[in-house]
Parts: C-alpha cells; structure tokens; sequence
C-alpha cells in the first residue's frame, strides 16, 4: 500500500509536546498552499483555531491543521477528560516527485499519510497517568512508530469504516478509537486527504467542508 515519507511529517511541538502558540496563530503558510484547506462544517458552531503547517523536502506546503472546540493542553492531567476538541488535517494529494533540487525523490502522499499525521498530533496532546517527564519521550517514540504501523494498515482489524459527509457529500473514512481519543482519515473529492483526531467530542457527528477563506482563522 502507498504510504507518505515521515520526513518533514511531523506534527511541530514545543517542550512536553505543545505546539507553539505564536505559529499556531500564524496564516502565512496556509496561505502558500496550492490545494484547499478543510475544517468541521457549518454544523459545528464552537471555536476555530489555525495550527501549523507542515512542509515536504523542497519547500512545498503539504499538510496543516485546524484546531476546532477547546484547545488541548498537554500537562493539566485532569483537564483530559473535560476538553472537547477536534483537530482536521488536510494532507495535499501529491504523486511521487522528485525534489526541487533534482537529488531525491518525495514519496506520494496517501489517506495513510492523514492517518498517521493524525495519529502523531493525537499523540502530541497526550500525557499518560503515572507517567513522568523522563519516561515520555521514550513513550512518544514508542507510540509514535505503532501509530506510523497502523497507518500503514487501513485494512486491517485496528480500522472500521465510518462514512461522514465532506462537502455535503457522504465519504468513506477509516476510524479508530484508543484509550487517548479517536483518529480518522479519508480522501475528498478535490483531491486532498483528510485525517482528524479528537477528544470529548463524537466522530460520528461530524461533518467536513471545505474552508472558503482561512485568513478568518487567524486570531
């Protein structure tokens, strides 16, 4: 199956695995992507929030995220199970390529590639009970790779299927709970891949669409 290099992937964090809050707010690099950017539908009425962007090798904009609901916290253990979020990656559905420079080549991007993107930023905003600071980065790593294998496997038993409207239009999603929240992704009529994650709200409830001007994010 056709997976998405994790180099230039990863979610971007600050210490303890919270993304900094000066990029989140920042528009410049939603802005430079050549492919729409997707968020909850009208339905959800809460807080919308701008996150980051991510780039590949030679500088293109490939993914980002917008944040939707209360903004996680990573460390306030006991604000976990009272935070209601949602978090929408729009991944831009790029072929295999070569880089700018002519010496390496990009993989292809995938719905695995939203999945895993996913999975990571679900990650990011976790800080598992009885577990202290030295021991985490070994966690998140650990975590990390088996959220990058359960990408990998759509198919298989980890994943069932969820259809949600994008667009207006019912599509087919891959989705999966855990223990830190739920993780789903899927691909849109315009080309692009769509992974979310969350906590405290229902997957089965939402609804995408695409986003008709990102600059009203901004905060």
């Amino acid at each position: 199956m056709e997976t998405t290099s994790r180099v230039g992937a990863q979610a971007p964090a600050a210490e303890g695995g919270q993304q900094v809050p000066s990029a989140r707010r920042t528009v410049d690099g939603y802005l430079l992507a050549p492919f729409p950017w997707y968020g909850l539908d009208e339905a959800f009425t809460g807080p919308r929030w701008l996150m980051q962007v991510g780039m590949a090798a030679d500088g293109a904009v490939e993914h980002g995220s917008i944040g939707h609901g209360d903004e996680p916290s990573v460390r306030n253990e006991g604000t976990e199970d009272k935070e209601k979020f949602a978090v929408v990656v729009t991944v831009a559905g790029n072929p295999a390529r070569r880089t700018a420079d002519g010496t390496g080549l990009l993989e292809a991007t995938s719905v695995s590639s939203a999945a895993w993107l996913a999975g990571v930023g679900l990650l990011s905003f976790t800080w598992p009970g009885q577990m202290d600071h030295t021991l985490r980065d070994d966690w998140l790593e650990q975590q990390t790779e088996t959220a990058w294998v359960l990408a990998d496997d759509l198919a298989g038993d980890d994943w069932s299927p969820l259809s949600l409207p994008v667009d207006g239009v019912p599509t087919p999603f891959h989705y999966r709970e855990s223990e830190f929240g739920w993780v789903l992704a899927g691909s849109t009529q315009e080309g692009v891949h769509v992974g979310a994650y969350g906590r405290g709200m229902s997957a089965y409830g939402l609804g995408f669409a695409m986003i008709k001007d990102i600059t009203t994010y901004a905060a």
